[in-house]
């Protein structure tokens, strides 16, 4: 994976290209700067650009993938995680381990995130009934559950802007 091709450009937040790139190089590239967007220090102040950021990531995947994106007191980020990986229409997603992994970081917050391969972000009733058993789990030990996202092709639906948390 070579990334010479891509150069700053003069005014910030533009770039040159050297040489020809393909799709895919593309894709790559924007989902390295997607994760760059979300790495550690980073405040979470702009919901939608957090979408953009998790829809870069995760839409693409032919698999659900289950993530967490790990905060600190003041909501900044401590790390991007993914943490399961399921068929095309699940993940097996093990409380246990989310509350593992939150411990670890020392995270103050979490924000769930997981995508629907199918393109749909609607939240189905599984996807409530985690949620609330993951915030129940992660309360136990003091680490606030923000927001539980989906991710889609079509956008991303906030469970807590749905009114789920």
């Amino acid at each position: 994976m070579k990334y010479h091709k891509l150069q700053a450009g003069e005014t910030t937040g533009t770039y040159v290209m050297d040489s020809p790139v393909t799709e895919a190089d593309i894709l790559r590239m924007a989902q390295q700067l997607a994760m760059s967007r979300l790495s550690k220090g980073r405040a979470l102040t702009e919901p939608k650009q957090v979408f953009s950021h998790l829809q870069t990531l995760l839409q693409y995947h032919e698999h659900e993938v289950f993530a967490l994106l790990l905060l600190d007191t003041k909501h900044r980020i401590i790390g991007f995680q993914e943490l399961f990986r399921g068929t095309l229409d699940g993940a097996s997603v093990y409380p246990r381990e989310v509350v593992k992994i939150a411990l670890e970081h020392n995270a103050a917050a979490v924000v769930l995130v997981h995508n629907h391969p199918s393109g749909d972000p609607e939240p189905s009733q599984a996807d409530r009934t985690l949620t609330t058993t993951l915030k129940n789990a992660l309360n136990m030990i003091g680490t606030k559950t923000l927001d539980h996202i989906v991710v889609g092709h079509e956008g991303c639906v906030s469970l807590a802007e749905r009114g789920y948390l």
